[in-house]
């Protein structure tokens, strides 16, 4: 006689399989997203520091010698527990090099 379990525990045999697999892309997924938000993240720092650059080259006609000039004379807000930044400057008369990389983590 074919009883309720029997039905359950075939229909088990199928989906828990299935839902492994949903579970598994799904967590896949969400970690390319998170990926793609650090990356776009330290996009935006690196973009905000060389237009606070500009705007310090256009009003006083030199680049900032670091960093912290810009915090200071420009309001920058640099999130610095999550990214390290980078801000190289060679000379007054030359764009600084700016390179900002995530925390916490090999890439």
């Amino acid at each position: 006689m074919y009883s309720d379990n029997e039905k359950k525990r075939s229909i088990w045999r199928w989906l828990a399989p299935l839902l492994a697999a949903v579970c598994l892309i799904a967590g896949v997924h969400f970690s390319h997203v998170g990926r793609d938000l650090t990356d776009e993240g330290a996009a935006a720092i690196r973009e905000a520091v060389e237009r606070s650059a500009q705007q310090c080259y256009a009003v006083e006609g030199v680049y900032p010698p670091d960093l912290e000039y810009l915090q200071e004379n420009y309001g920058l807000q640099v999130n610095t527990k999550d990214f390290y930044v980078t801000y190289d400057a060679f000379a007054s008369n030359l764009p600084p090099e700016v390179i900002v990389q995530p925390k916490g983590g090999s890439r």
